[in-house]
């Protein structure tokens, strides 16, 4: 099967959700943050990571699905996902270097602070290794899951455990959070990438778009029943001692796993009938080159002038002209990639 466009889709609305919250938290003013407004918008801007992390998951399934229907051997396709992985940690690395030294920071924590990227990476090696313990499908995907489930049930003992003197702190904010050392930890943010991938693989398991329909109808049901189970939940009494927050509960994990697995056939099904170009899934194509370059737009310096002096509704507005920018940049580098891609060579016909 091709690519699976709706897939980009869906990604490109993680991107606008991130670039919304992203701007909204930097530039909204303290009055306006009280609004009901803007907690919804925050409320949504809390599901873009668990999108971009479960449809990272999905894409390194179906990359490595691909290769072995190719020819390449099972070490070979795990392997080569790995170096994945290894690539998007270095990306993360070289990202903070660029923020360091354009906007500057505490060195060397800025250099070390955790974020999204760094969480892919590490997820890609775990997930690798996890996809090659499996010679079936079904191992695989049990491998995948049960790791993810032990990650999101072992996140609360995580957080509240105290971590030992000799750990040095770079490694310790992979496992806690801590004031400005970024807002992602390997607990539970590692369990959404584990679990995509496991619906990748049966995603890639269809091979015909029939086989295809079928997995995204048991995804519109599994997704809700998921959803209002961890709803259920959050009602009942926890097993856990004192009460997690709210990313390091269990119930609220799973809550939004139900949501991300439920975006899957509405994106599905709207590119079904709204096939064609799209700018969303130009978004999506672009995911990494977007988040690279608006990070630093919204809270570097060189909108310092913007932090915390907005209001919401002139927020929301930046928020409209940004996304506008961001697509025209989108458009401006594919235009230079194609540029410079040398041209096929002449067949010398006889």
């Amino acid at each position: 099967m091709g690519r699976r466009q709706y897939l980009d889709w869906l990604r490109g609305v993680a991107v606008l959700i991130m670039v919304e919250t992203h701007l909204v938290d930097a530039w909204t003013r303290a009055p306006d943050r009280s609004e009901a407004a803007y907690r919804w918008a925050m409320f949504v801007g809390g599901f873009s990571a668990p999108l971009f992390l479960f449809l990272a998951g999905i894409a390194l399934a179906l990359a490595a699905g691909a290769r072995t229907r190719k020819g390449a051997h099972l070490s070979e396709a795990a392997a080569l996902a790995r170096r994945r992985g290894w690539q998007i940690l270095g990306l993360a690395f070289l990202f903070r270097l660029q923020s360091f030294a354009i906007s500057g920071g505490v060195f060397p924590q800025t250099l070390l602070k955790v974020d999204i990227l760094n969480v892919m990476g590490l997820g890609m090696l775990l997930a690798a290794l996890l996809w090659a313990r499996g010679r079936r499908l079904s191992s695989r995907a049990a491998w995948l899951a049960a790791v993810a489930v032990l990650v999101v049930l072992a996140t609360p003992i995580v957080r509240a455990m105290a971590l030992p003197s000799w750990l040095p702190y770079p490694l310790a904010w992979y496992l806690q959070p801590v004031p400005d050392s970024g807002a992602f930890t390997l607990f539970p943010w590692l369990a959404f990438l584990l679990i995509g991938s496991a619906v990748g693989l049966w995603l890639d398991a269809a091979g015909t778009g029939t086989e295809e329909r079928r997995v995204v109808v048991a995804l519109s049901l599994a997704g809700p029943a998921v959803a209002l189970g961890a709803y259920a939940a959050t009602f009942l009494p926890s097993m856990y001692a004192g009460t997690p927050s709210w990313s390091a509960s269990p119930s609220i994990f799973f809550l939004h796993l139900g949501v991300v697995m439920t975006a899957i056939p509405a994106a599905y099904a709207w590119r079904r009938r709204a096939s064609g170009w799209s700018p969303l899934r130009e978004f999506g194509v672009a995911s990494l080159f977007v988040y690279w370059i608006h990070v630093e737009m919204v809270y570097g310096i060189v909108s310092l002038p913007l932090h915390r002096a907005l209001g919401f509704e002139q927020a929301m507005a930046a928020y409209a002209a940004l996304c506008v920018f961001l697509y025209a940049l989108v458009k401006l580098k594919d235009r230079g990639l194609r540029t410079l891609a040398p041209s096929h060579p002449r067949t010398l016909a006889p």
